[in-house]
């Protein structure tokens, strides 16, 4: 499932360019992302901060849920776009969003040459959990108590 050298060229460069709009003034680490659906439609989101960190929303997952509003179901590959002079991967919580539309989507880390590296979701997080193990059988069926 690879993608031709110009279209990731234009992924690069939707990433980079998405780090305009990064909220950021907590941690000044600015993340641009594109996601690219099924259709080979771009679509792209930059890291929302908050002053009560647990409510951060990064780039991956912005950029995702821009997808999905926009009707996007299956994702082909992320890239991730930050100001540092090193491959940077998305965060735990992000491989378990990616990880919600395939076990295939390649992750594309970019730096600000233009050099990309690229993972599998899988080699991120091998043994994460994921919508695949709900439909896995069940040992035993017994019911669940909540209260007695």
């Amino acid at each position: 499932m690879s993608i031709s050298a110009d279209l990731l060229k234009t992924l690069v460069d939707n990433a980079t360019d998405a780090k305009i709009n990064c909220y950021a003034p907590y941690s000044n680490f600015r993340v641009g992302a594109a996601v690219l659906a099924e259709d080979d439609q771009i679509f792209v989101g930059a890291n929302v901060e908050n002053a009560s960190y647990g409510l951060t929303m990064c780039a991956e997952r912005v950029a995702i849920f821009n997808a999905v509003s926009h009707g996007a179901k299956n994702i082909r590959a992320v890239v991730v776009n930050t100001d540092v002079d090193k491959f940077k991967w998305c965060c735990g919580a992000c491989c378990s969003v990616i990880l919600e539309f395939g076990e295939d989507v390649q992750i594309y880390s970019s730096k600000s040459d233009g050099t990309t590296e690229v993972k599998g979701i899988r080699d991120l997080v091998p043994f994460a959990f994921c919508a695949a193990d709900l439909r896995e059988p069940k040992v035993e069926k017994k019911p669940i108590m909540f209260s007695q």
